[in-house]
């Protein structure tokens, strides 16, 4: 097999693959992958619960991730 021969037959490859991923989403199933928790980065539902119960439990909420303490100074 010459070398021609396999770069065409990678280019074959290459465009079966390309096209594999181009899909028509139906109106129905954008609502799903417009979900928050299908974006990158989304907080996932059990870092939410614990989030919420240290909050119920430590009486504060928030400072998680930004700077300064609970006095007002930052």
């Amino acid at each position: 097999m010459s070398i021609s021969d396999r770069l065409l037959v990678l280019s074959f490859v290459a465009l079966a693959g390309g096209l594999s991923g181009c899909v028509t989403v139906k109106p129905q199933d954008r609502t799903i992958l417009a979900d928050p928790i299908m974006q990158i980065g989304a907080e996932s539902p059990a870092h939410t619960q614990v989030n919420h119960a240290l909050e119920n439990r430590e009486g504060a909420n928030g400072g998680d991730g930004v700077s300064g303490g609970g006095c007002g100074c930052n």
